[in-house]
């Protein structure tokens, strides 16, 4: 035998006694696997893989009692597989759902939208302050910059804040 010419080697055409083999047994795992998983695709393809598998081997397999008991293990152990994989994917996207839960109130829409609105500097020493309750010389520590400048910016940020809320007030009042 020369070499591409073996069983089961890439390319090659496979044995007259495998094709026969395979003609006799395809159809009838392929329904077993269909009425176990409900997919007619998915139960072609794993016989298919099964068969591929028996052809691998199929100078050992071929001399076996009953080959056809091989290739029925190899699917149905397939199958299972894939049944395990599907139950395991559909728990864990169970798990992935979104809570869902109510919207932000209003206030707290505006508060972001506020703060949005101010500058990055100003912004981040207002919510250091005010939300992480870092006092001005921890705040100034954190961000590297003097302590006058901080209090500049939580001054200026506060007065931002009060304009921009008190404006959406009116405005909603209105």
């Amino acid at each position: 035998m020369t070499v591409g010419h073996r069983p089961g080697a890439p390319g090659a055409p496979p044995p007259l006694e495998f094709t026969s083999f395979y003609e006799a047994h395809f159809h009838r795992l392929a329904v077993q696997l269909y009425a176990y998983l409900g997919d007619h695709a998915e139960a072609q393809d794993l016989t298919q893989e099964a068969f591929c598998r028996v052809l691998e081997r199929w100078d050992r397999i071929s001399t076996y009692d009953d080959p056809s008991a091989w290739v029925r293990r190899v699917a149905w152990n397939l199958a299972a597989s894939r049944l395990r994989r599907v139950r395991t994917a559909v728990r864990h996207l169970a798990r992935q759902r979104e809570e869902h839960v109510p919207g932000p109130e209003p206030d707290r829409v505006a508060l972001t939208a506020a703060l949005a609105a101010l500058p990055a500097n100003q912004r981040r020493a207002v919510v250091l302050h005010h939300l992480a309750q870092l006092s001005v010389a921890e705040i100034a520590d954190h961000l590297g910059a003097p302590e006058g400048t901080v209090r500049s910016w939580l001054s200026r940020g506060r007065a931002a804040l009060a304009s921009h809320l008190t404006d959406r007030q009116e405005a909603h009042h209105a």
